[in-house]
């Protein structure tokens, strides 16, 4: 998509989103050869804060390739908010819906019109302790195969440590001023899946791939290693059921 078509309400978001964001941040991005200049693909991002979707927005608005994100429906019935995503294009997403397809059709669309589908494939911030990308959905690999479009392994860090998140008290951490890093890595390489059934197993041997991607380009920016196991939340409940179970029966 070139800059002729990023349309009002795009324009708009960035009037709105980008002078606070050059005012309040500095910033390191890389890896914007590897955005497909042309032709539909997607992107996965790593989530550690509820700023990092406008840290990710501006650094692919600048690029000139803009993104379709999926959010939760709640967020297009918000007032002014809904009228920016429904102007953007953005995708609503219908959790445990009878419209819960919708969001899959509409990304699916998007990409064969030759747009940019943004996906969070965890599905919601990170849950891991250290801000790791955790264990994801496998939303993003169904679309991929489906299309065989690229998948854009995208890593960000920064945001985070500026707004943590889950944190109790809700205080923004400005200053000393944070750095947004974007790093964006060569398309995934999800051939050997295509030929095979889209089973579960399988969307989820691709979504492995796709997350381990994101994970060493965050290990790249972090300039530290990840766990060796990503984390799982239904692990992670379970064990606190588990103790909890235990500690009543004492």
């Amino acid at each position: 998509m070139s800059r002729r078509k990023i349309g009002f309400w795009y324009r708009l978001a960035a009037v709105i989103a980008k002078p606070p964001l050059v005012v309040l941040f500095k910033r390191d991005w890389r890896g914007m050869e590897h955005i497909p200049v042309e032709g539909g693909f997607i992107t996965a991002v790593n989530h550690n804060s509820y700023l990092d979707p406008l840290s990710y927005a501006h650094y692919q608005y600048n690029t000139g390739r803009m993104p379709r994100f999926l959010a939760k429906v709640a967020l297009f019935n918000d007032g002014f908010v809904g009228k920016v995503m429904r102007g953007t294009g953005q995708i609503p997403v219908y959790r445990e819906t009878t419209d819960a397809m919708d969001a899959f059709r509409a990304a699916v669309a998007a990409i064969e019109r030759g747009e940019c589908v943004a996906f969070y494939p965890e599905g919601t911030l990170t849950r891991d302790p250290d801000m790791w990308p955790m264990s994801a959905k496998t939303g993003a690999a169904r679309v991929a195969l489906t299309t065989r479009c690229p998948v854009i392994p995208v890593a960000q860090w920064g945001a985070n440590l500026a707004m943590p998140p889950y944190a109790k008290e809700k205080k923004f951490r400005f200053f000393p001023r944070k750095t947004l890093q974007v790093l964006a890595g060569p398309p995934v390489d999800l051939s050997l899946f295509y030929d095979k059934e889209p089973t579960p197993e399988v969307l989820k041997e691709a979504t492995e791939t796709i997350m381990a991607a994101i994970t060493g380009l965050l290990e790249e920016l972090r300039g530290e290693p990840a766990p060796a196991e990503p984390w799982d939340p239904r692990k992670a409940r379970l064990e606190q059921r588990r103790k909890a179970a235990g500690e009543g029966a004492k």
